[in-house]
């Protein structure tokens, strides 16, 4: 058994450089598990830099002077910041406080509609199933009350949580994009001198990750705003709220956009009952599904490593259950930053 065991150390782990390597991934898993949510705010601007240096680095190309591009870069993030901060965020807390007040009016007109069923199936369901099915939806409707008061009273921490997130990221934002090259650097000067692996691992990921994050960002706000149009012009109530949340279900491949179809569907069946601008609002809804997964993610994310359905489910669950909403961003990357560690790791024959 010992020599089995040592016979795999010294296959897999007698070049230097795989040590480090292995070491940087543990130390990696324990930052994001033990203080990921500390550094929440350190994270966003790092992806929103990230993001935000593809603009810059095509300016530059152009010609443009680099502070002058990071510069004008930068205000064109502020400038977005605000937008969504004073306006965007007041209209969708508007149309969530609303769609709670909906809420008692909802729950009666589908108590009504329940009480019909058994007249009108009465081989399928009893009086007694549909007694029942009230009663725990009344429990169910009382709990989220409960929830709805316990998230009120706690808001102070969030609403604190938030003035970090406002004062914060743009500084980071603005620092990790005027020092990223002395940053990148003072980092590369922590590893060993020969780091052919890692050079190969993150020439591959520098590229999927900006792929990704870049082309992420961009179907968020193609489909969250071709949502919100479509939903508008239909005469959908709370468009702006549903469209956020269709932009952000593309983040979760597969599931999310099968959860936020269940909103949606129940929002226009309570504004207009089983009729036929029903029938046109879910046939629109399913066109916009069709286009973004047959034609939108085709298109944007064409260079990024393809990834089995399962892994991708796999990794959304892993680092979603350990990192919460950023381990559901950065699933796919992830994943597809150790398929490239697993590919390029030295192995001894």
């Amino acid at each position: 058994m010992l020599n089995i065991v040592r016979s795999w150390v010294e296959k897999y782990f007698s070049d230097e450089e795989a040590v480090v390597l292995f070491i940087l991934l543990i130390a990696g898993l324990a930052v994001v598990v033990l203080i990921g949510d500390l550094l929440a705010p350190v994270i966003a601007s790092v992806v929103l830099a990230f993001i935000l240096q593809g603009l810059v680095s095509k300016l530059v190309a152009r010609g443009l002077n680099e502070k002058v591009s990071i510069l004008a870069v930068f205000i064109l993030f502020i400038g977005l910041f605000f937008t969504f901060l004073f306006f965007l965020l007041p209209l969708v807390l508007g149309q969530v406080t609303s769609l709670v007040k909906e809420f008692p009016r909802m729950f009666s007109e589908l108590q009504s509609y329940i009480k019909l069923l058994p007249q009108e199936y009465p081989s399928l369901l009893s009086e007694a199933s549909v007694n029942n099915l009230f009663n725990q939806a009344t429990s169910e409707a009382a709990k989220f009350g409960q929830w709805v008061v316990s998230l009120s009273l706690e808001s102070f921490p969030v609403f604190v949580m938030i003035l970090i997130y406002i004062v914060l990221v743009p500084i980071l934002v603005f620092f990790f994009l005027k020092d990223r090259t002395l940053i990148l650097n003072s980092l590369a000067a922590l590893l060993p001198r020969d780091k052919d692996v890692m050079t190969r691992v993150w020439q591959e990921m520098n590229m999927q990750f900006a792929n990704y994050i870049r082309g992420k960002v961009v179907e968020i706000l193609i489909v969250g705003v071709v949502t919100y149009v479509a939903f508008v012009v239909m005469g959908l109530n709370y468009a702006a709220l549903l469209g956020i949340l269709v932009g952000l279900s593309v983040l979760v491949p597969y599931i999310g956009a099968t959860i936020v179809t269940i909103p949606v569907a129940m929002i226009a069946f309570f504004q207009w009952g089983w009729g036929s601008d029903f029938l046109y609002l879910i046939v629109v809804y399913g066109i916009i599904q069709a286009l973004d997964g047959n034609v939108l993610v085709p298109l944007l994310f064409s260079e990024v490593v393809n990834l089995h359905p399962v892994v991708i489910i796999i990794a959304v669950l892993f680092f979603g259950g350990i990192w919460g909403l950023w381990g559901v961003f950065f699933a796919i990357p992830l994943a597809t930053l150790l398929k490239a560690v697993f590919t390029a790791w030295p192995v001894s024959k």
